[in-house]
């Protein structure tokens, strides 16, 4: 399967994180929030502005912003 980024991924699509670019405060915040290689992620809700999206990440619903989401690679996940 093909490698995206997760800010692409449409709402309701489940995906598999590969990788992440980010570097210095923004991955340890990442990496704090349960994101990590082989982490199931879940788009549920977008804000109006769509700036945010809430993602569901090992139980918990976090809104994350789209410009830390370009450096968070993913992969689809089939069930």
């Amino acid at each position: 399967m093909k490698e995206e980024r997760l800010c692409d991924i449409p709402l309701g699509k489940k995906v598999i994180v590969e990788k992440i670019l980010s570097e210095g405060s923004i991955r340890r915040r990442l990496l704090d929030i349960g994101l990590s290689k082989g982490t199931m992620v879940y788009s549920t809700l977008k804000n109006p502005g769509g700036n945010l999206v809430a993602y569901m990440i090992r139980g918990a619903l976090i809104a994350i912003r789209n410009d830390d989401t370009k450096n968070i690679l993913v992969r689809g996940y089939s069930e």
